[in-house]
Order: C-alpha cells, then sequence, then structure tokens
C-alpha cells in the first residue's frame, strides 16, 4: 500500500525532529562538560600551582566565557552558509568541529608538562566548541521547525531544545560516575573519560545527520535562488529592530551556569559539599528539567503566547533565591527540592522560545538573524554569568547579590519577549507577520508559474 502525502510529510518532520534533538544532545554534552570539568579540575591542571584557589577557579570560568566569546562567531559563519546552501550541511559540520575540539581537550596535557602552552590550547579548543555550537543551534531549531506540521513549528523547535538538557544530564551523570574516584585518579586522568567519549557520539550523531533531508521551506528559497547575498548585512539592514529585541530574550536561559557551573564551584570549594553529592543534587534537577522543559512550548502553542510567558517566568522571582538559601543551609533534600522547582521556569521558557524566535525573521534570513541574536546574548550573558559570579562571592563574600542578578535576568527575558509578541504575534496558530510575507511569496511565485505555463501552453 502507497504511503499518503501525509503520512510520508509526518515521517519526514518526525525524522528531522529525532535528528535535532541527538546532535543537540551531542553538541551540548560536548559544551556541558567543559564547564563541569572548569568547575572541579581545571584550575588546577592548566594554570600554575602558586596562584590562589579562587583566582584558579575564576581564570577556570574565564576559559569558559572564551567560548561563548566564540558563539557570535559560530553563528555569524553557519547562520551565512545555512542561509545560502541550507540547513543540513552546516549541520554536518559543526558537529564535526565540536568533535575534534573535545577530544582535544580530553588530550591536552597539564600546565605541570607545558607551561603556558597548557592554557593557551585550552582556549584554543573552547573557542572551537564555542563556533561550533553557535553555528549548530539556529540550525537544529529551523531544521526541526521547518519541516513541522502547519502551526506545529513551536513543539518541534522544542525537540531541537531538548537536547540541552539531554546533553547536560549525560555530562554530569558522567562526571558523577567518575566522582567516585579518589581525587588524585580524578584530576589526574578521571575527568578526561568523558571528554574522549566524544568520539563515539559524535560519530552516532554524524551517521543520523547525513540521512536528514533539507526543509521544504529552504528547498524553495535555493530552487528560486532567493538566498540573501550577504545575509548578516541584511538582517541588520532590514531587521536591526528585532535583533536588539531578540538578543536580550534569552537571558534567563543563562541562569543554567549558576545553577551548575557556579553554584557546584561553589558548593564543593566553599559549603563543605562532596563532588558527588553536589552532582548528585544536579543530577535531579536536570531529570526534573528534562521532562517539564517541552511544557512551555506546549503552553505556548496553546493558549495566548504572552499569558504563557507571565506564567512561565513570574515564578523566577520568587524560587533562584529560595534555590541560594536551600543550597547554603547544607540540606541535601532541601537542595534538591528548591533547585528542582528553581529549574522549571527558565526551563520551560527555554523550550518554548526556540519556536518563537524562529518566526521572528523570514525563511531566507532565518538562520542568520537566530543565530546572531542567541549567540551575542551568550557572549555578553552566557559565559560571563559564572565569572560574574565567583567575582561576586569573591568580593562580598556572601550570596545575596549572585541571587539578585537572577531576578534582573527573568525581569530582561520577560520584557524583552512581550516586546518580541508584539511584534510576531500573541497566538501560534496564526502566522506571524516574515511567515505570512513568505507565504505570500510562494503563492505569487506559484501563481506566477501557472500563468507562465498557460501563456506558453
Amino acid at each position: 500500500m502507497q504511503a499518503t502525502p501525509d503520512a510520508i510529510n509526518h515521517k519526514r518532520s518526525l525524522r528531522a525532529a529525532i535528528a535535532a534533538f541527538i546532535g543537540t544532545t551531542i553538541e551540548w554534552y560536548d559544551f556541558y562538560i567543559y564547564g563541569l570539568a572548569a568547575a572541579l579540575v581545571f584550575g588546577k591542571l592548566f594554570f600554575p600551582p602558586t596562584l590562589n584557589p579562587g583566582v584558579a577557579t575564576l581564570l577556570s570560568f574565564v576559559t569558559l566565557w572564551a567560548g561563548f566569546i566564540a558563539r557570535p562567531l559560530g553563528g555569524i559563519i553557519f547562520g551565512h552558509l545555512g542561509d545560502r546552501i541550507g540547513r543540513k550541511t552546516t549541520l554536518v559540520i559543526t558537529l564535526m568541529m565540536m568533535g575534534v575540539a573535545t577530544v582535544g581537550i580530553g588530550l591536552l596535557p597539564s600546565y605541570e608538562r607545558i607551561g603556558l602552552w597548557a592554557p593557551a590550547i585550552l582556549v584554543l579548543l573552547r573557542v572551537i566548541q564555542g563556533v561550533a555550537v553557535g553555528g549548530e543551534w539556529g540550525g537544529a531549531v529551523l531544521i526541526a521547525s521547518e519541516n513541522a506540521p502547519k502551526h506545529k513549528g513551536i513543539i518541534y523547535a522544542a525537540f531541537a531544545q531538548q537536547g540541552s538538557p539531554a546533553g547536560n544530564l549525560l555530562a554530569t551523570f558522567a562526571f558523577f560516575a567518575l566522582s567516585t574516584l579518589p581525587t588524585p585518579e580524578f584530576v589526574s586522568w578521571g575527568w578526561r573519560i568523558p571528554f574522549l567519549l566524544s568520539a563515539v557520539l559524535v560519530i552516532i550523531g554524524l551517521l543520523i545527520r547525513l540521512q536528514l533531508t533539507e526543509s521544504p521551506e529552504m528547498q524553495q528559497v535555493l530552487a528560486q535562488k532567493k538566498v540573501a547575498r550577504v545575509p548578516l548585512l541584511e538582517v541588520l539592514r532590514e531587521h536591526w529592530g528585532l535583533v536588539l529585541i531578540n538578543i536580550c530574550v534569552p537571558t534567563v536561559i543563562h541562569i543554567t551556569y549558576i545553577k551548575t557551573t557556579f553554584a557546584l564551584s561553589w558548593a564543593t570549594s566553599k559549603l563543605g559539599y562532596s563532588k558527588e553529592t553536589f552532582l548528585q543534587i544536579i543530577l535531579i534537577a536536570l531529570v526534573v528539567q528534562f521532562f517539564v522543559q517541552p511544557f512551555g512550548a506546549i503552553l505556548a502553542s496553546r493558549i495566548n503566547m504572552r499569558k504563557a510567558i507571565y506564567m512561565i517566568l513570574l515564578p523566577e522571582f520568587l524560587l533562584m533565591p529560595i534555590m541560594f538559601w536551600a543550597i547554603e543551609s547544607t540540606n541535601f533534600w532541601w537542595a534538591v527540592i528548591a533547585m528542582s522547582l528553581a529549574t522549571i521556569p527558565h526551563s520551560m521558557f527555554y523550550g518554548a522560545i526556540g519556536g518563537i524566535l524562529a518566526r521572528a525573521f523570514p525563511v531566507r534570513l532565518r538562520y542568520t538573524g537566530m543565530s546572531f541574536s542567541y549567540q551575542i546574548c551568550s557572549l555578553v550573558i552566557g559565559g560571563g554569568t559564572p565569572v560574574l559570579a565567583q567575582w561576586l562571592l569573591n568580593t562580598t563574600g556572601g550570596i545575596g547579590w549572585v541571587a539578585t542578578i537572577s531576578a534582573c535576568y527573568a525581569l530582561i527575558s520577560l520584557v524583552a519577549t512581550l516586546m518580541l509578541l508584539q511584534r510576531t504575534g500573541m497566538d501560534a496558530s496564526v502566522l506571524s507577520p516574515a511567515e505570512q510575507a513568505d507565504e505570500d511569496q510562494q503563492q505569487l511565485e506559484s501563481a506566477l508559474a501557472t500563468s507562465k505555463i498557460s501563456t506558453q501552453s
């Protein structure tokens, strides 16, 4: 029995969504293991042993930031390629780059063996990771959302977003499993195992991505030769207002680096938690994130998006300060409950925001517009968050100001998202102005082609 067009389209949509999920899981696994290793061992291994431990940790977080500094470059390079030659090719390249850099970090000699070359090469490999993930995110969201059934782009984009908690969960589990090693063995070689395992994961991801097909919307752009010559210039010239708003939208997402990278360092170095205990707390919170995150996309797709965003973000203002108080109490179960609850708002927001941002730009500029905006936010906020939090802790000796910047992040995202929705629409079942323009252009092209055929006949 021959498959119907609807069945074929559904199969294509599901395949693209699953491929986006698996690929981003591997990419984010690679990206997150760096943050965990930076919190636990990089300060000891790759910097002079004469440094104050707090300063060494701060410098370790600065190398973490190098990856975020490189992310806008990845967004520009691969956004350009993705808008000119298609999404699939860029996703294959970014996955290969990430794998090479991650395995390289796992093989990198320490400061004791090669001196200043150790932190220099570490930063270089982190930059390559940053370029790769900067190009990955927009392409993965689009390969899922552009292949989605009509009016389900936000939900299907959430498959790509789901790779972040899945990758973080895998990364944290890998370090949790190794945390039972005696400290000398863990610092000497144990931490390298998660980085080297990346080679196997990348091969699996490549096999899946090579079987992808380009999204129908992008196929039409390529077939009609409607690609932008320099997408970034057109985005900045025609949509600069959207870019400014979209840079602010993802701010709250980066609270995750306060909960994981910074909190792990703070809890194990200042509060007396063991690595194993606090990684267990993070693992439980990540399991919660994995299961609740998709509900952000479902909520935004089913009700007025303005109401959805209020419902998602407002609890963050209360839950993050409670989380810090619970961790500081050193009571395991209070910390577990508080961190799990504090995870819910920004994870639900992350689940919804990929598809919401994809509605903002026309298809021929979408990869560049999304990636550039998102990665500029990552540069300014994401990588700087553990550095800022550690600096505040070193300066004040207390955790109050770290809780305050968490609330500020949530406020920035709330205001910016409401401004974005004013431009793109509040109803996920209605095409945004950019999507409607693409639809009208396609109908015009079809009408002109039909007219041309009729005239020739």
